[in-house]
């Protein structure tokens, strides 16, 4: 690896849960605060339904700045997150600046995905991303920015930064599935909308869901979205 290389991001890993090399790879971005141990607890409801794949949950380049565990993708507390909050008007030019962050950490992201298909001797068309509230915003800041576009791109929770300079700099249109509670406290629902918007502006086919009654998290109901999701792109029950 070239001395300038970004470092590649490590973390917890599940096989295949059937024998053989894998088939597909699916990548977990974890939210503020967690690590790549949170997310790879969706690995077993998910090789249920594509035992051929195997589930990467990278830890987050930084520790987490507000509490003695965890990691981050980005800072938070420089553009006080409170205020999409306070006011809703907020919300749009707080996830622009946001997106300053998000390009930051993509290097370090993007080599780790490129480093799992050359292990697995892998195509794109078989890596899938999930992320959840941060790790939703750093998949779509990198996957959207790759040279070709991965299987499916699916994202609990989280928002679009940057939305004003993505269609400038987008390079791959995977399918992209959003899924946000409608009681969120965290990462407020007009998200949803917002990162619809920009992404259809950007030419990306996108499929959002509300989830009723959800707050900041993911629920066996958005989980069988998200599977759903896959199964369009990998039928057969993940076999190809």
């Amino acid at each position: 690896m070239p001395a300038d290389a970004p470092p590649l991001l490590d973390g917890p890993s599940a096989p295949p849960a059937t024998d053989g090399a894998p088939e597909q790879i699916i990548v977990l971005l974890h939210g503020f605060g967690a690590d790549g141990n949170d997310l790879i607890a969706l690995a077993p409801a998910l090789a249920q339904r594509f035992p051929k794949a195997a589930f990467h949950a990278p830890h987050a380049p930084e520790p987490c700045e507000v509490m003695p565990f965890g990691r981050q993708w980005f800072s938070f507390t420089q553009y006080d997150p409170e205020m999409w909050r306070r006011d809703a008007a907020n919300l749009v030019p707080a996830l622009e600046t946001m997106g300053e962050g998000a390009r930051a950490a993509a290097p370090s992201l993007d080599a780790t995905l490129d480093d799992l298909l050359t292990r697995y001797g892998l195509g794109p068309d078989r890596l899938a991303v999930i992320g959840f509230s941060q790790g939703t915003m750093m998949a779509l800041q990198v996957v959207l920015r790759r040279p070709a576009p991965v299987a499916a791109l699916i994202g609990f929770s989280g928002a679009l930064t940057g939305a004003g300079a993505l269609p400038g700099e987008i390079t791959a249109r995977p399918p992209v599935t959003l899924i946000h509670g409608e009681q969120d406290p965290v990462v407020p629902f007009a998200a949803l909308a917002h990162a619809e918007a920009g992404l259809k502006a950007a030419g990306v086919t996108v499929d959002s869901h509300g989830r009723p009654g959800l707050g900041h998290g993911i629920d066996p109901e958005g989980l069988a979205i998200a599977a759903a999701a896959l199964a369009r792109v990998w039928p057969n029950d993940g076999t190809g």
